[in-house]
Formats: structure tokens, C-alpha cells, sequence
């Protein structure tokens, strides 16, 4: 705990990235909207913390708007070098992205506090699998994954049984056999909630924050990519995008990468090396129901 007064030289640096403007939001609507600062406050007492915070009463009931001067352009850069690589060319890209800004940019989402156990299933065929056949796939056997090229197996794995469960798409009335695997302690990105990790507190300089808040949206989208739903006819193209996020983020010496599961409230974890992973036993799970959620289009 410390006094509001003490946290007065980082919230001045944040501020100076929001510009007055009469037809902007408050300091507290874009700092809960752009940092998810003060979540567990409403804004009328996250003013008054801010209040005490800068000592100043009148910055907080005007109104601004983020600084023009930042600008990003790598969402722009990524959407046409996903086209490229779905459509035009695989191999040899003629459309360039600033790698070493990504990977300073992943550099700010350290996956932390990861479970020690995670968990994969397959669907029971007339036997139980044994231990040794619920790991990755065989080299050969490996087929187009939402992180992995054919050819190069990836572990994916859940944090709970249901989770692993609801990822292999199973059918009400089937028996998933579900194993769980010690994982030790990984490096791994997390891009479930970027903008819930990011944080401008660890910058020296304003310049560096109002460069990192417009590049938030560009890790939003590549936490999608990650777990946008995909029909599994068009898997193979599909998927091309997040595979070749996820090779940049092994190559930047990563063991894995932590995401939101599309089907269930749980969380996913494709790791690189398969052989990190120490299998534990196999049990049975009755699948009971699946639900079904639809939407007009």
C-alpha cells in the first residue's frame, strides 16, 4: 500500500498522452478504456483517486482525447501480410512488417502464474488410449493446426479437463479420454487480454506510451487470430496466419503461447516442444452436453 501522492510521476507521464479536447472523455474513461486502470471502481471514485493522486481537482472533470502524434501503422502492415500469405504468396512475402517492433511488443505479454497441469483429450474409440498415444501426433501424422504447420507438431494443451474436452469437438454421448501433463515452469506470450497486461508504468518516457497504446489494437488481433472460430474446410488457409504468428514467437525463443478458448471458458496452451511436457495418467469423461449458441446473421 502506498499513498496516492506517491504514484503522482507515472500518472503525470500517462496524462501527458491525452490532449484537451471539449469533446473527449474524462482522464479516468480512457485510462479504464485503454489500460484497464481502476477496474474494481466506478468512474465517479476512480476521480476522486485520480484527484488525490495528481493533487488536482480541476484535470479530472475535463475532458481530452489520446495525442495525434502517436500513430500506428502495423495493424494496417498485418492485415495485408495475412492476405499475402493466404492468397498471394507463402513462401517468399513481398509485404514487410517491422519485426523488431513485434517482438518487443510480445516482450510486454510474459504468460505468469501458468497451472502446472494442463490437460488433452481425444474422443475414446473401442478402447481406452493408452498414456503414451495422448501427446502430440507423429511428425507425419500432423495435420494443419491453429498454431502449428502440417509436418510440425505442437502440444496443445487445456487448463481443465473441459476445456480439453470441448477443443476436440465432441459429440453429447461420447467418452473423451482426457491426460493430464506436468508442464515446468515456460517462457510463454500471453494474448488472451493484451490490454489487461500492457502496461505504461513500465516506460520512461511519454513518447514510448502513446507508441504502445496505439499499437494495443494490433495485439488484440493477433490474440484473435488465435481463437477466431474456424469451418475445417477452409482450416488449411485459414490458420496460415496464426501458424505464422506463432513460428515468429518460437523464433523469438518462446516455448508457447497462452489463448482463449473459442468453446470453452478455459484457457489453451500451444507449447513448441512437445518433450517439455511430462504425461501423468489418463481418465474417462462422459460427454453429457453439448450446447449449441446461435446468432442471426
Amino acid at each position: 500500500m502506498v499513498d496516492p501522492d506517491e504514484l503522482a510521476d507515472y500518472f503525470e507521464l500517462l496524462v501527458s498522452i491525452y490532449e484537451p479536447d471539449p469533446r473527449g472523455k474524462l482522464l479516468v474513461e480512457w485510462m479504464k478504456e485503454d489500460w484497464q486502470l481502476f477496474p474494481t471502481l466506478d468512474v465517479a471514485h476512480s476521480k476522486e483517486l485520480l484527484c488525490e493522486i495528481l493533487d488536482d481537482g480541476d484535470i479530472v472533470r475535463r475532458r481530452f482525447s489520446p495525442s495525434a502524434t502517436y500513430r500506428s501503422n502495423v495493424l494496417v502492415t498485418w492485415e495485408a501480410l495475412r492476405d499475402e500469405m493466404m492468397y498471394k504468396n507463402r513462401w517468399f512475402l513481398d509485404q514487410a512488417i517491422d519485426t523488431y517492433r513485434l517482438q518487443n511488443l510480445l516482450d510486454f505479454l510474459p504468460a505468469d502464474d501458468l497451472p502446472t497441469t494442463w490437460y488433452r483429450a481425444r474422443i475414446r474409440g473401442e478402447t481406452t488410449f493408452p498414456i503414451d498415444q495422448m501427446g502430440a501426433p507423429p511428425k507425419r501424422l500432423a495435420t494443419h493446426g491453429r498454431a502449428n504447420p502440417p509436418g510440425i507438431p505442437y502440444l496443445y494443451l487445456g487448463s481443465q479437463p473441459d476445456t480439453a474436452v470441448a477443443e476436440v469437438r465432441p459429440h453429447t454421448g461420447e467418452i473423451a479420454c482426457v491426460a493430464d501433463f506436468a508442464i515446468p515452469a515456460i517462457k510463454a506470450v500471453d494474448l488472451r487480454n493484451p490490454r489487461k497486461l500492457v502496461s505504461p508504468f513500465l516506460l520512461a518516457d511519454a513518447s514510448a506510451i502513446g507508441q504502445l497504446r496505439a499499437d494495443v489494437p494490433f495485439l488484440e488481433r493477433l490474440g484473435q487470430e488465435l481463437t477466431r472460430p474456424v469451418l475445417p474446410q477452409g482450416a488449411a488457409i485459414d490458420y496460415i496466419p496464426s501458424q505464422y504468428l506463432c513460428e515468429f514467437i518460437k523464433k523469438s525463443r518462446y516455448d508457447g503461447v497462452v489463448y482463449r478458448s473459442s468453446v470453452s471458458e478455459g484457457i489453451n496452451l500451444a507449447l513448441f516442444d512437445p518433450s517439455k511436457a511430462s504425461p501423468g495418467s489418463v481418465s474417462e469423461y462422459n460427454v453429457a452436453k453439448v450446447a449449441v449458441e446461435v446468432a442471426r446473421v
